[in-house]
């Protein structure tokens, strides 16, 4: 019954691509509308910013003589920048440990690593904040204060599963029989893992630490929780301006931290590309 289908480049096949990209053209500007909107009204000359009043970057510098603003996103990037490379690691380290070896009561293991990423941000917020709240320090008996330490420990909590995600999936396609070979030419374990595994693998740990991090850079549930009144964020220094406003320097500061998430995401696909990746 070949004979009965529509040759291809047809009619047939021409509407369906149409209505395809279209559908496809709405689910972007539906993503991407509000973005440009806020990159836009970030240049606009109006202290309301609901109507075009004309073009002027003064906003840009007033979130940069900002203090409480540049220091809440200067707090934001250092939180994020040691997450990144902690929960890097320990993702990394948890996705071999999942892909390599047997043990018992490994699906049990898979379950509670994965629990970060299915329970609800609330509900790792609250348990965030009964935690520390309990932690007593050395050598006193107070709580461990909320400070940016506290704030970093919970994003890793968070981030880390899903960086071990990320690699498992990247590693579960890798030949075990490199690895072999590698090690009958004389390579020893860290030679092995080194010049064979992680290159191939490579592409996941990036992929892992760029989620990581925007993960830890925008979130604001659990930050909100494990913050305390001496320490500052971004997410949670927006949330207390745009109670009263939604400002063009609001729209400046957080047009600067999309170009810098662009940025990253840039870097990224060029270190997966196949001419780093081979």
């Amino acid at each position: 019954m070949g004979w009965l289908r529509a040759p291809a480049g047809g009619p047939l096949d021409y509407h369906r691509r149409w209505w395809l990209r279209a559908y496809v053209g709405l689910v972007f500007l539906l993503l991407y509308a509000p973005i440009v909107t806020l990159v836009v009204f970030s240049f606009n000359d109006s202290k309301r910013n609901i109507v075009w009043r004309g073009f002027t970057t003064k906003y840009y510098w007033k979130a940069w003589n900002n203090d409480s603003l540049f220091e809440a996103f200067t707090n934001s990037l250092m939180i994020a920048g040691v997450s990144t490379a902690i929960s890097t690691v320990i993702g990394t380290m948890v996705a071999m440990l999942l892909w390599r070896f047997r043990f018992p009561l490994k699906s049990a293991y898979e379950g509670l690593v994965a629990l970060p990423i299915v329970v609800p941000e609330i509900c790792m917020g609250v348990a965030m904040l009964a935690f520390f709240s309990r932690v007593t320090g050395f050598p006193t008996d107070w709580p461990w204060p909320f400070n940016l330490s506290a704030i970093t420990a919970a994003h890793i909590a968070f981030s880390f599963p899903f960086v071990a995600v990320v690699v498992r999936a990247r590693l579960i396609g890798f030949n075990r029989e490199l690895e072999e070979a590698s090690r009958d030419l004389g390579a020893s374990e860290w030679q092995t893992f080194w010049n064979v595994i992680f290159p191939y693998m490579r592409p996941g740990v990036v992929a892992g630490a760029l989620l990581a991090f925007t993960l830890s850079l925008d979130d604001f549930v659990v930050t909100f929780f494990t913050s305390g009144p001496d320490t500052l964020t971004f997410p949670v220094k927006v949330y207390s301006m745009v109670r009263f406003s939604v400002t063009p320097e609001v729209n400046a500061a957080s047009t600067v931290l999309i170009a810098i998430t662009i940025a990253l995401t840039v870097l990224a696909m060029r270190l997966q590309s196949p001419a780093r990746v081979g």
